[in-house]
């Protein structure tokens, strides 16, 4: 798959912790991710005691969904997937998370530069603190901010990154509100990626709804398995309106 064509239509992803996913659970949620036909699956957390190479590895062996590397730090860095998102969090004022840390790692990429899709990462307070925000250093913008949340957006896409990720964060009480979702869309023309605290089907279509061009679920298939399932039943159904 190509850089320029991520994410498509509307689609789903899967994100899967290395610290958390291994075994046999691992396995089954793969097997379901490709029955009900994922889009993507994303890999990545914002710590790592685990290999990532070692969760790609197993992902490309069971199943033949593309991957998605979503690197919390530095130490994520992998050639093995199929793309990588070049993370900027444009939400805070970390100047290694906005850029030094990619001058960093620009070397490491420079001959995978096909693979790389850059994103404006933003997180948004979602009722409780995030592991993203105590390691990255930065504040979420408040949810009761929506005029932030949308210019921030728009000055990612004015400086030419390739999509926008919404971000509550894992284990997020709620999800990003709709009219967040459905401001942001409304003035940007580039891809819209959200994520955290996704728990429920009905969720899913509302966030489609806003405007979301990718749905990110996390912690809500360990704790529901069949919410990836009906994540993919409603982007079918979505994508034939």
């Amino acid at each position: 798959m190509k850089a320029n064509n991520f994410p498509g239509k509307k689609s789903i992803a899967l994100l899967l912790d290395p610290d958390k996913a291994n075994g046999i659970p691992l396995i089954n949620i793969l097997k379901s991710a490709a029955k009900c036909k994922t889009d993507f699956i994303m890999t990545g957390g914002s710590l790592t005691f685990s290999s990532i190479d070692e969760l790609i590895d197993t992902v490309k062996e069971h199943c033949p969904i593309p991957v998605v590397l979503f690197p919390g730090n530095l130490l994520q860095l992998s050639r093995k997937a199929d793309l990588i998102l070049l993370l900027s969090l444009i939400s805070g004022r970390n100047p290694e998370l906005l850029i030094g840390n990619h001058v960093i790692a620009a070397p490491y990429l420079k001959d995978i530069r096909k693979k790389l899709i850059s994103a404006g990462y933003i997180l948004i307070s979602c009722g409780t603190k995030t592991s993203v925000e105590y390691i990255s250093q930065t504040e979420a913008i408040p949810a009761d901010k929506p005029e932030i949340v949308v210019a921030t957006a728009m000055a990612g896409e004015m400086l030419g990154l390739s999509m926008i990720y919404l971000e509550a964060g894992s284990g997020a009480i709620k999800h990003i509100p709709a009219g967040i979702i459905s401001a942001v869309r409304k003035n940007i023309s580039i891809p819209l990626a959200v994520g955290g605290g996704i728990r429920s089907k009905e969720e899913i279509e509302v966030i489609f709804r806003a405007g979301a061009d990718l749905i990110v679920l996390g912690n809500g298939c360990e704790n529901n398995p069949s919410l990836l399932k009906d994540a993919c039943n409603i982007r079918d159904r979505i994508r034939k309106e």
